[in-house]
């Protein structure tokens, strides 16, 4: 009598007609689908991502004083870097790139960091060149310190990297408070009723979106509310089409087009502590997708991932890109659809690139006014802060040492929103450094967490009392309640 074959919950075949066995179905991480659906979920991915990457060009091109030409190249380019970047990881090349459905783009958490080297010239432009040449040094040193990072993560817990996600949101929150006033702080209309009111609409609309909508709409809630802000914008010229009708169809992001690499020294610090941010949130978020696609993360996995987003984020200024990272929100959209594969998010990857070589699709998002910038930036900076208050939570601050963490690295980190002026008798270079609270916060909550749980008695109690972290609980957590249950795995 024949067998039929028999399929197990990963879909590999155990058997045959004849008796034999068949060479097993790849993992669903592995999984190449039909090339329509393919395209259409990568699309997916790059919309749940698309707001995110060009928000910090925009804000780093902003305070660089860049004309509206160069922000629709800078925007480009790092859609193209992001591209790249993501190739790097899902598709790999030896021992770079994790091979999981990772989508990578730039990184709010070098934002404040790179604002401070931005004022800290005379020049706006004079920054570029400056941050490209501390991104390219981080992330040199970020490639050559991945295998060992990732056999320290017992030094990152959740009361660190809580704190520090809750900093990146919350520093900036004010950038999106000045983007609702206007692009002019000079201009009249700065600060006026219509600037305000744009904002808030748009806010609004993307709240009504997230919650009387579902599935892929819920998804780009955030990108439709700016698409509908700026059609509200037309009719009282609040929107400028001028960059749409004079880019380009086609273009490359020339190398070094803003200059050579600049390599300053209080800037290179500023984005090391960065990158170790960055390094940070990349493992606890492998750790997490791993949990979720049933491929779990282990060390040779973590270096891997780490050698491909601090090799994509060296590699990035070369072509006018910032600091690479993984975006958390895509891992709860792997989540949610249960579509597991590296290739969907890879073709998502080559969609980046393409948009990074047409300029005109890129200037769209310059067509976008700053107020209504602003009311989306509202829930894409605070949604940040709340994933690392959520983070927190399962912290264990019920210990007084945790809560002696998480409140004085606060109160550091906060130093540069809550007064300004506060090192105003500092040397310009220490200042790049210390007005960054993302900066100041990580180093103090990191040292803290050492000093409170890894010397004398108090390592012992905390070896005692420590729970493991539970990555998939993180990231479901912070992907917000769509993402279902943790850990949740596809059938």
């Amino acid at each position: 009598m024949a067998m039929k074959p028999r399929f197990t919950r990963q879909g590999r075949t155990a058997g045959t007609a004849t008796g034999g066995r068949a060479a097993p179905a790849p993992h669903p991480v592995d999984e190449r689908l039909p090339p329509l659906r393919m395209a259409m979920t990568g699309l997916q991915h790059v919309a749940a991502m698309y707001a995110g990457v060009v928000a910090p060009p925009l804000i780093v091109g902003a305070a660089a004083g860049l004309s509206p030409a160069d922000l629709t190249f800078l925007t480009g380019a790092c859609l193209f870097t992001a591209g790249l970047a993501t190739f790097l990881q899902t598709l790999g090349i030896g021992p770079v790139g994790s091979r999981l459905p990772f989508v990578n783009g730039v990184t709010f958490a070098g934002v404040a960091p790179m604002l401070a080297v931005a004022h800290s010239v005379q020049d706006g432009r004079d920054a570029l060149p400056l941050i490209f040449g501390a991104v390219i040094v981080a992330g040199l040193l970020g490639f050559l310190a991945a295998p060992f990072f990732s056999r320290m993560v017992r030094f990152f817990p959740p009361v660190v990297t809580g704190t520090v996600i809750t900093l990146i949101g919350v520093s900036l929150m004010p950038v999106a408070f000045d983007w609702m006033q206007g692009p002019d702080a000079a201009a009249p209309d700065y600060g006026s009723l219509a600037n305000l009111g744009l904002a808030a609409a748009t806010l609004v609309i993307v709240l009504l979106l997230r919650r009387f909508t579902k599935g892929f709409v819920k998804q780009i809630a955030v990108l439709l509310g700016m698409v509908a802000g700026t059609l509200v914008a037309v009719p009282f010229g609040k929107a400028d089409l001028g960059p749409v009708r004079h880019a380009d169809v086609l273009g490359f992001p020339a190398p070094f087009h803003f200059g050579a690499p600049q390599f300053g020294g209080a800037a290179i610090v500023s984005m090391c502590v960065v990158m170790v941010v960055s390094m940070t949130e990349s493992t606890a978020d492998m750790l997490a997708l791993g949990e979720i696609v049933g491929r779990p993360a282990d060390e040779r996995t973590i270096a891997a991932g780490l050698r491909a987003d601090t090799l994509g984020s060296a590699l990035s200024p070369v072509f006018n890109g910032f600091m690479c990272s993984a975006f958390a929100q895509n891992i709860g959209l792997v989540a949610m659809t249960r579509i597991r594969s590296r290739f969907v998010v890879a073709v998502g990857g080559g969609f980046l690139v393409l948009l990074g070589l047409c300029p005109a699709a890129a200037s769209l998002i310059a067509v976008v006014p700053r107020p209504v910038l602003g009311g989306a930036g509202v829930v894409l900076f605070g949604s940040v802060a709340a994933s690392g208050v959520q983070t927190l939570v399962r912290a264990g601050l019920d210990r007084d040492n945790n809560v002696l963490i998480v409140a004085v690295s606060l109160a550091v980190g906060l130093i540069p929103i809550a007064a300004p002026d506060f090192y105003h008798a500092f040397p310009a270079q220490v200042k790049i450094v210390l007005d960054s609270g993302i900066s100041t916060g990580c180093v103090a909550a990191t040292a803290l967490n050492l000093l409170f749980h890894h010397t004398g008695r108090g390592r012992a109690a905390w070896e005692e009392t420590a729970e493991p972290m539970e990555p998939a609980v993180r990231i479901a957590a912070s992907a917000g309640p769509d993402v279902g249950a943790p850990g949740a795995r596809a059938s």
